[in-house]
């Protein structure tokens, strides 16, 4: 690509986007203004398809292009758009947050307006969707709440219907609480199991906007047949798999005497990645690191002081299932206290291509949006969530926090942080290195959070949380979190915060390799982020030692496994044939034996990992029926396996099955540009419970979530810093950064995150100068 200079309106002094050999855009200009101003024009330049399809999604505008078959989920992506006070929105994230979006947004524009005069410069997306991007208003970057994770609305509902028809014991296999506890222990009466459709519509509020040939060629008379995203089983398993690792390392436990940061955060992998890699460099600030491209500034990165690092989530509930009795003789009145309360009802139009404006019903009562209605049973359900309280924009509490160059005002900053829940790790160059807990947590005087509750008035919120765990150079000299529960064990047990998180086994594994001696070096970050160990193959391979197959296959199974290291290589046999056993048989058979009833078991999905290995170690029937289980499992496993892979044993590996495919969405009614919009398919080890989070389905074993950037940071040496994001930087399929980075990424690999100058004009690629137009 060649150097290029162009005149932007907009602009009030000169600027710079210098792209080096990774795809790493280094934005330069002359004041804060005009910074984020180029960072948005910069994000359009290689990512407007991605945010004009996420600000579409967002704030429901997807049928005004693609017409009746978005109806449905547009109306859900509107119940749960920030709808309060916006001078309170604005105030909660920092004093110029408001300026800053609107810089940000005048930047995505002007690229915007730069693709109407010179149409050769628009994604190939556009014309194959037949559609062009929309320009944004600067509300429009954090009305947006529904592209961010929150917990645990579908649990709730889900545990309803268990508990209403199994027990608790039972529910611990699809998801372990801790500190234990016995969601009964505070009912006064039965269960009510909640419809398990009744959170379809908050579920396609949440779901990514996707294309089929039906769903485009849906008439308005089809519209309604367009609001389910997937079994609830499939729902459940992807947002339990999403988390992150990170992890500070003080100076005196290091090779260089100064902190290291590490961080790679577990989300859906995508085509284009949820992350951009971007430096922003003005007389102000000057930080480089990742963010959502539909954002302005970083959430993950450093400042040339401090470096900052977030895993989410910590294991806050911050959101609730209301239940509302209604009236008799007007369903639009529900109880509460004494009397009746008439919910808010908000008449809107969705532009819907072909069929002009369609109206549109949205409900709210006082704790929420209206997700479901049953006149029949005098019933409505609504979602409370703290996505409706100001400032609860994903993410944007970093305009403020990116900022800072002392853990006390990022601690300070970190108490106004929202959503998501997260682990907040710190460290900067006068050696301190911390961790904060961050997000609203709701106080509940008299309930846990488990279960749906009636909406009428007897289970309140009463604010949220003054106070959350933090710590500041740990006498160990590390610290690190994977979404495992680590409240501190002088936490008050009155105040658990939140019961349901993802089960250890990988802050197992990186605590492990924190006890070994010897000085920690960034070699040794990047080997644990893409350290492959299976905690689950340990602890069962301890399960089945010493047990004496009664077949030939079992007698293979367990010769494997016997000799195997647990770690999870890509060309490992004994790893392919552990995963098939573990997720394809072991674990459906034993909520099979928990669960009888079929119409039941799809509620557990693949179930909790942790609930079920606690399961079998204090199995609840004799040792034999134990290795039973575990024999007629194993067995079954590896006649699965040489079905898929033949055979012999010694040609088996992880990678055949377990792989890597980045497809692009619009694939799906464009197969012939599949073979330049597609990325891959990688071989690739790990699993979701080894450090290398490599989450899959197990039909196919294709990976859904994961690690898909990584960062490692030298504090104070910033050149020597690390970075990895999969499938490449840019969104645009003509782009050299479209998929360059996925082969090292599937590798295990990782490229620099340049800072200096003089590193940067070293590795420049090309640059673009902006003038004021």
């Amino acid at each position: 690509m060649q150097d290029e200079t162009m005149k932007v309106a907009g602009l009030a002094a000169p600027a710079s986007i210098t792209v080096d050999r990774y795809g790493v855009p280094h934005i330069r200009a002359e004041n804060l203004d005009d910074l984020f101003f180029v960072q948005g024009f910069n994000a359009a330049r290689d990512r407007l398809w991605q945010l004009d399809l996420w600000r579409k999604r967002g704030l429901g505008l997807l049928a005004a292009d693609y017409g009746p078959g978005y109806l449905e989920q547009d109306r859900a992506a509107r119940l749960f758009l920030y709808r309060g006070d916006m001078a309170a929105e604005w105030a909660a994230y920092s004093p110029d947050a408001e300026a800053i979006c609107t810089r940000f947004v005048a930047g995505i524009n002007a690229y915007v307006a730069l693709c109407e005069r010179e149409p050769g410069r628009l994604p190939p997306e556009f014309a194959a969707m037949g559609v062009r991007p929309a320009r944004w208003a600067a509300s429009d970057v954090v009305r947006v709440r529904s592209h961010s994770l929150m917990r645990n609305a579908l649990s709730e509902v889900i545990r309803s219907n268990v508990l209403a028809k199994l027990d608790a014991r039972a529910d611990t296999l699809r998801q372990k609480l801790e500190p234990p506890h016995d969601p009964l222990a505070d009912l006064d009466g039965p269960v009510e199991p909640l419809p398990i459709d009744c959170l379809d519509v908050f579920k396609l509020a949440l779901a990514p906007a996707s294309f089929a040939p039906e769903r485009l060629s849906a008439t308005l008379d089809e519209a309604a047949r367009w609001r389910q995203v997937t079994a609830i089983g499939t729902v459940i398993r992807q947002s339990a798999g999403e988390g992150s690792n990170n992890w500070v390392v003080h100076g005196s436990r290091t090779e260089t005497g100064r902190p290291i940061l590490a961080n790679d955060p577990h989300r859906m992998h995508a085509l284009p990645s949820l992350r951009y890699v971007v430096h922003l460099s003005a007389p102000e600030f000057d930080g480089i690191g990742a963010g959502e491209p539909a954002l302005p500034g970083l959430c993950i990165g450093h400042n040339g002081t401090a470096a900052f690092g977030l895993t989410l989530f910590f294991g806050h509930d911050q959101e609730d299932v209301y239940v509302y009795e209604t009236h008799p003789d007007d369903p639009e009145l529900y109880r509460y206290g004494a009397g009746w309360e008439r919910m808010r009802v908000i008449g809107e139009t969705i532009e819907t291509a072909g069929h002009g404006e369609v109206p549109a019903v949205l409900k709210f009562t006082r704790h929420g949006a209206i997700v479901a209605e049953y006149p029949e049973r005098r019933l409505a359900v609504a979602i409370r969530s703290v996505w409706f309280e100001p400032g609860a924009a994903p993410y944007f509490r970093s305009i403020a926090t990116m900022r800072t160059t002392r853990f006390e005002e990022f601690r300070a900053g970190m108490a106004g942080w929202s959503v998501p829940a997260t682990n907040q790790v710190y460290a900067d160059t006068n050696g301190d290195v911390g961790w904060v807990v961050a997000g609203f947590s709701p106080v509940r005087p008299n309930w846990d959070g488990l279960l749906p509750v009636p909406g009428d008035g007897r289970f309140e919120w009463a604010g949220f949380e003054a106070e959350l765990p933090w710590c500041l150079n740990p006498d160990v000299g590390h610290f690190a979190t994977a979404n495992e529960m680590n409240l501190p064990a002088d936490w008050p047990r009155d105040n658990p915060i939140g019961y349901e998180w993802l089960e250890p086994s990988r802050a197992q594994r990186i605590a492990h390799a924190f006890t070994k001696a010897g000085h920690h070096t960034l070699a040794d970050s990047m080997a644990l982020q893409t350290d492959a160990f299976s905690m689950p193959a340990q602890r069962l391979g301890q399960l089945i030692e010493g047990l004496a197959g009664r077949t030939d296959a079992e007698r293979t199974a367990l010769g494997l496994l016997a000799a195997w290291d647990h770690v999870l290589a890509a060309g490992s046999g004994p790893a392919a044939l552990f995963e098939v056993w573990w997720s394809r048989h072991l674990r459906p058979a034993m909520i099979a034996r928990a669960v009888p009833d079929p119409a039941l078991r799809p509620l557990f999905a693949a179930g909790d990992p942790a609930g079920m290995l606690d399961a079998l170690e204090v199995f609840d029937g004799s040792s034999v029926h134990r290795e039973t289980l575990l024999l007629d499992t194993l067995g079954a496993a590896v006649a699965d396996v040489a079905a898929l892979l033949g055979p012999d044993t010694a040609a088996w590996s992880w990678c055949a099955l377990h792989k890597a495919l980045f497809e692009h969405p619009v694939g799906a009614v464009r197969p012939d540009l599949k073979p330049d919009f597609d990325i891959g398919p990688f071989g690739v080890g790990g699993s979701d419970s080894s450090p290398m989070n490599m989450s899959y389905r197990p039909g196919d074993f294709r990976l859904t979530i994961g690690a898909s950037f990584r960062i490692v940071v030298d504090v104070g040496d910033w050149d020597r810093s690390v970075f990895i994001n999969t499938p490449g930087q840019s969104g645009d399929p003509r782009s050299p950064h479209y998929g360059d980075l996925a082969p090292i990424w599937a590798a295990g690999g990782y490229h620099p995150l340049l800072y200096s100058r003089e590193a940067i004009e070293a590795a420049a690629l090309f640059r673009i100068d902006l003038a004021p137009g």
